[in-house]
């Protein structure tokens, strides 16, 4: 339904000096151009100054009556269709502002006219008019906003023109027009074109068909984004899918109503033939023709009922620019696109944006004479009215432009909501209506007996300024007629006006109320997105406007209970108010019996909720704690928690908090009482209440709400005084806390690392052993490969580092390297050969111990990855036993055993067989006779007797497993030459009586 406010978008008026009745009239960037109906066919031009005064520029003779014109600001050059002896002609005329100067030359050419060097120089001080012949004649024509192009509509078909910009040298650039393209079009009478970014618009009598041209590499795409409407169907008005061409038959005998969408636009049976004209180069686009929308009406849709005279009217294209950036203010980046189209009492506004959709209807309560679109109003007139209309057009802009506008950070009214008519101004016989800048022109017509009884007191129209000039010529017998340029009242004041008059209906209809206040807001917003927004002399107060818009639309989804109350948030959000502004409005003073509706208590659960940097006086805090006490006291451990309430009356905290207790106890609950007596100093109470829980019980609460332990501030965490406390009391109920906070996603890796580092109060490079036990325990549940890696390389790099540097923790660690091997499967066993050779080394270490064993269980499980820990290992590859361990074991776990073998050989000889025992097995076996027999008989012999461990390594266990695993032949052909026969002989006969009994 549309809804009526008294409001007042028209300010003052101005009467136009024409000496001639206006038959057609159009706006320039800067200027009015006006066709007369006299005999003289002659086009004024006047220039349009502040508030609406009009200045004679001056005016050219026309080859006859103009029938149409049109302005274009790209090229700032005014086309026309005039007719002179029942013939029509198409004609441009540029550098007409020369008319000003006094200077009267003409110079007339064709179209793609090659011009001479002498008479190109001449167009400098002269306006030019360029003749464009076309084959039938001109019916309706339009400029593109963007490009300039010029479209002409002539029967079965459509011309377009592609403006062009000819350089002929340095000091002289002329404007010119090429034949592009012709659409081809059966059985189609154009009644009026609209054309803007490639996109046209067709209206006869009764239908409408919206065109776009693609190039061929974008058709796939644009088919893609049109693809969901297209699916839609008909309109309920229209045949079904599947008896398309049946009903289609049908309705083209009898006339039904319809709407098509998308590809199946193509079923309207208007076949189109796209024709190029354009002289083929390398450069040359070769475009296709999509369709995007039909729509047939008929003689009866009319909420009056039947009408003869039921036409369309007044199509137009309205481009949408993407908002102004201080880096882009001089780019226009076109960012949608809304086509109007009107019957006689019935208006229709369609988006073509992503997708093709009809935003608004607008129902007048006479009938229209013509309507003309802007991006925040749709102005109409009817037989006695100039009506204004609210439109969506920014509202829809925005969500192209933010497809995530409506969340919980930012928000806009929605296309939905209902138009509404902002003024009915009475005027005398209103017949044609143009519109540009801050600005309408008006012409009105009546005839002479009318006017008398039109003209009565009670009725008001608008003040005409005093120094208005109003010139007609035999007024007597003539028809009163009257050319107005009306001034419509800035943005600001009329979004003042909409905000006051919202309040009439604060508390008695609070639809109305939100609805005002939208439509202020889209008022607002329309002006930012328009190009010129960062130039305007109105730009701070828009802002300003803007954010208050947001505020007032805050305050009514947190007064009022509506179903969109969570709209709060993303208005209060985008007002730049603080919590404490917020509470100024809408708590008061005093008032222990107010209520708090469910849009309130949304944007403050959310807000308290978030990492803000602002803290809420005493007063403040408290004021919230009783809020929420009254309206949702579920939510009170959490808000008790937020960085906002640190100046909170714990006393009070916890009394609200026993109260809920009763009903509704929760270890968050329990841990927000205890966080509580902390910050009062009581200890006894902080024991009992800890003890209600077992620690892993406590410590999964902390998920629940991990602002009992960190906290954000500036991006930063930070600890909470009950993490300092834990720290000193309860080291590990800390510990496994910070591990659930980072399995539940509450806390990222680098971010507890921050945490404990100023936890213990330490720089950036040291890490505290709080931070290793928060490394040992993450990694016993860790599952994320990379962040197992980046554990076992961090804990891997501590027990390197003090073991290198001979560093002791600063604190007992919380867990030892027998409760890591039991508990985490990243720990391994440690070899019994690892064992052998920390034997016989240097007891030095034995302080390091814990971290050096620590070192070898992680270097004995198969977890970390040995390649990428050489680098953090290569302080301890030298460090005698220790150093010796742990070269052995990367060698082994790259796989290189022999290079192990060497370095056990040469370091520790005395574990080389429990090496081998341990490593050389199933396909590894080969070494022990390829690699351990020789190199053991080789430095027998070296050495001699005095080499009593070889000799034992090489008689107790390798010639044993050699005996046994190999034939006869091959264990004779691998003992040495200068072997003595007694030393061999045991296993000789073992291998031997192995082979019989086989």
């Amino acid at each position: 339904m549309v809804q009526l406010y008294n409001l007042h978008p028209f300010g003052s008026q101005r009467v136009v000096p024409c000496k001639q009745e206006p038959a057609h009239f159009c706006c320039g960037r800067d200027a009015l151009f006006v066709a007369s109906t006299a005999a003289s066919c002659r086009v004024e031009v006047f220039a349009v100054r502040d508030q609406g005064r009009c200045e004679p520029l001056g005016s050219f003779a026309a080859l006859g009556p103009v029938l149409r014109m049109a302005y274009s600001q790209a090229g700032d050059y005014l086309v026309t269709i005039e007719e002179k002896s029942k013939a029509t002609f198409l004609r441009a005329y540029t550098n007409w502002r020369c008319m000003s100067a006094g200077n009267s030359r003409v110079c007339v050419r064709m179209v793609g006219h090659k011009m001479e060097e002498s008479y190109s120089e001449t167009l400098k001080e002269q306006m030019s008019i360029v003749e464009m012949p076309l084959s039938d004649p001109p019916l309706c024509i339009s400029c593109c906003p963007v490009t300039g192009d010029l479209l002409v509509g002539c029967k079965n078909k459509v011309v377009m023109f592609r403006l062009k910009y000819l350089v002929i040298n340095q000091n002289l650039t002329v404007l010119d027009f090429e034949r592009s393209f012709i659409l081809h079009m059966d059985n189609v009478v154009p009644a009026e074109v609209a054309f803007c970014a490639r996109h046209i618009a067709i209206t006869t009598e009764l239908d409408v068909l919206i065109l776009k041209l693609v190039q061929q590499s974008e058709e796939r795409t644009e088919q893609c984004v049109l693809e969901k409407p297209a699916n839609q169907g008909l309109k309920d008005e229209g045949p079904s899918k599947d008896n398309l061409q049946l009903e289609l038959d049908e309705f083209i005998i009898c006339q039904k109503p319809v709407e098509l969408r998308g590809e199946q636009c193509k079923l309207c049976e208007i076949p189109i033939m796209l024709e190029s004209t354009e002289l083929p180069t390398e450069d040359t686009k070769h475009f296709q023709v999509q369709y995007l929308l039909f729509r047939r009406f008929t003689p009866d849709q009319s909420p009056f009922g039947f009408c003869e005279e039921t036409k369309l009217h007044s199509v137009q294209l309205l481009p949408v620019y993407k908002t102004a950036h201080e880096e882009t203010e001089n780019k226009r980046e076109l960012l949608s696109l809304f086509c109007f189209f009107s019957l006689p009492y019935v208006g229709y506004l369609y988006s073509f944006g992503n997708l093709v959709e009809l935003i608004s209807t607008y129902q007048y309560s006479e009938r229209s004479e013509q309507a003309v679109l802007t991006p925040q109003f749709l102005h109409v007139i009817t037989s006695e009215n100039l009506q204004c209309f609210t439109v969506r057009c920014s509202a829809a802009a925005a969500r192209d432009e933010d497809p995530y506008i409506d969340t919980t950070v930012k928000a806009c009214p929605p296309l939905a909501l209902d138009v509404c008519t902002l003024r009915m101004q009475l005027f005398i016989g209103p017949r044609a209506i143009c519109h540009f800048k801050n600005h309408i022109i008006l012409l009105t017509k009546a005839v002479t007996e009318d006017i008398t009884e039109r003209r009565k007191p009670t009725r008001r129209m608008l003040s005409r300024k005093a120094d208005s000039i109003k010139s007609r010529t035999n007024s007597e017998s003539e028809p009163g007629w009257n050319l107005y340029i009306i001034n419509t009242v800035s943005t600001v004041q009329l979004y003042r006006e909409m905000v006051d008059y919202s309040r009439t209906y604060e508390n008695v209809k609070t639809e109305s109320c939100i609805h005002l206040l939208s439509e202020a807001h889209l008022l607002v917003r329309a002006a930012m997105m328009d190009p010129c927004f960062l130039k305007s002399d109105e730009k701070e107060e828009l802002l300003r406007a803007f954010k208050e818009s947001c505020a007032f639309l805050g305050d009514c989804y947190s007064r009022f209970d509506t179903k969109d109350y969570h709209l709060a948030l993303p208005y209060y959000r985008m007002s730049g108010l603080s919590v404490t502004e917020v509470l100024k409005r809408l708590v008061s003073e005093g008032d222990e019996m107010q209520t708090y509706e469910r849009g309130f208590i949304f944007y403050l659960t959310h807000s308290l909720n978030e990492d803000l940097n602002e803290e809420l006086s005493k007063e403040s805090a408290n004021k919230v704690l009783q809020i929420f006490h009254l309206a949702d006291p579920v939510q009170l451990p959490h808000i008790l928690c937020s960085t906002c309430m640190r100046n909170v009356c714990p006393l009070k905290a916890v009394q609200y908090l026993q109260k809920i207790e009763k009903t509704m106890p929760s270890v968050v609950l329990t841990l927000t009482k205890a966080f509580m007596a902390l910050k009062m100093g009581d200890l006894m109470m902080y024991k009992h209440e800890m003890d209600s829980y077992k620690e892993t019980v406590l410590a999964c609460g902390f998920v629940g709400q991990p602002k009992l332990l960190v906290q954000r501030k500036e991006g930063i965490v930070t600890p909470t005084e009950f993490a300092l406390h834990l720290k000193e009391m309860q080291p590990g109920l800390l510990v496994a806390a910070t591990v659930a906070l980072h399995e539940n996603s509450k806390i990222e890796l680098e971010e507890a690392d921050t945490f404990f580092k100023i936890l213990c109060n330490t720089n950036e490079n040291t890490v505290p052993q709080l931070l290793v036990d928060f490394w040992e325990a993450l990694l016993v549940v860790c599952s994320q490969e990379e962040v197992l890696q980046e554990l076992l390389l961090r804990v891997a790099s501590q027990y390197v580092w003090r073991i290198s540097k001979q560093q002791l923790p600063e604190t007992e660690p919380l867990k030892t390297a027998e409760d890591l091997i039991n508990s985490c499967d990243h720990y391994g066993l440690i070899f019994p050969w690892v064992t052998s050779i920390m034997s016989v080394g240097s007891p030095a270490g034995k302080d390091y111990q814990e971290d050096i064993s620590k070192l070898q269980s992680l270097l004995c499980s198969q977890s970390i990855n040995i390649a990428s820990a050489l680098p953090v290992l290569e302080p301890v590859v030298e460090a005698g036993s220790i150093g010796l361990a742990v070269r052995v074991l990367c060698s082994t776990r790259l796989g290189k055993h022999e290079e192990a073998l060497d370095q056990l050989l040469q370091g520790c000889p005395e574990a080389a067989v429990l090496y081998a025992q341990h490593e050389l097995k199933d396909d590894r076996r080969a070494v022990w006779w390829n690699k351990l027999l020789p190199e053991l008989c080789r430095r027998a012999r070296l050495l001699g007797t005095d080499c009593p461990v070889l000799i034992s390594a090489l008689k107790a266990e390798t010639l044993s497993v050699v005996a046994t695993e190999l034939e006869l032949r091959d264990f004779l052909s691998l003992l040495p030459e200068d072997g003595a026969a007694a030393f061999f002989l045991p296993h000789l006969l073992h291998c031997s009586q192995r082979k019989l009994l086989t």
